[in-house]
C-alpha cells in the first residue's frame, strides 16, 4: 500500500500522515524534507515554486514511495500533473486528499511555528490545487474532522482500493 497525503500548506498532511503510517504499521516520510535547500530558499522568501522546481521533487516523492513495499507520503501534490508524475513511479499511489476552505487553512498557518512556508502563499496553494478527478484512486476528506477519523476514514479506504 502506498498512500500520498495531498492538501494545501496547513491542511494537516503531516499530521495525518505521520498518524495514517502508525495505524498501517508502515513508513512515514513528509515530502518537505525532500525538497531541495534551493527550493525550501525560495518559499521562504514568499517565491512560489515553478513547475521546473517541483520536478526533481516529486521524483524524489515517488522514488521513496517506489523503493518499499509500503509507505505513506505527505506531499502537496497539489495539481493532476504532479501527482501523475509520482504514480510514473509508483502506479499504485493512493491519494488522501486533506481539503478545508480558505479561513480554516489561513487559521491553521496563522497557530504554525518555524515552518518554512509562510501563509502569505496560501494564495499561490489554492490557485494550483486541482482536486482529485473521478479516475484517480483516491478519497477526498474535510479537514474539519478530528485526526483520529481523518485517519480511521483514509485507512478504511485505502485499504479498500487495495482489496479490490
Amino acid at each position: 500500500m502506498h498512500i500520498v497525503v495531498m492538501g494545501v500548506s496547513g491542511s494537516g498532511k503531516s499530521t495525518v500522515g505521520a498518524a495514517l503510517a502508525a495505524r498501517l504499521g508502515v513508513e512515514f516520510e513528509d515530502g518537505d524534507d525532500l525538497h531541495p535547500q534551493a527550493n525550501i530558499a525560495k518559499m521562504s522568501a514568499g517565491i512560489p515554486l515553478t513547475d521546473d522546481d517541483r520536478w526533481p521533487w516529486l521524483d524524489a516523492v515517488g522514488d521513496w514511495l517506489a523503493s518499499r513495499p509500503a509507505g505513506v507520503v505527505a506531499c502537496s501534490a497539489l495539481r493532476r500533473v504532479y501527482r501523475d508524475r509520482i504514480r510514473a513511479r509508483v502506479s499504485s499511489a493512493y491519494v488522501v486528499h486533506l481539503a478545508g476552505d480558505r479561513e480554516t487553512i489561513a487559521a491553521r498557518q496563522a497557530a504554525r511555528r518555524g515552518h518554512f512556508m509562510p501563509p502569505e502563499l496560501e494564495a499561490s496553494q489554492f490557485a494550483t490545487l486541482e482536486p482529485l478527478e473521478p479516475d484517480e484512486a483516491g478519497v477526498t476528506l474535510d479537514v474539519a474532522l478530528s485526526v483520529d477519523a481523518l485517519v480511521e476514514l483514509a485507512a478504511r479506504r485505502a485499504q479498500d482500493e487495495v482489496a479490490r
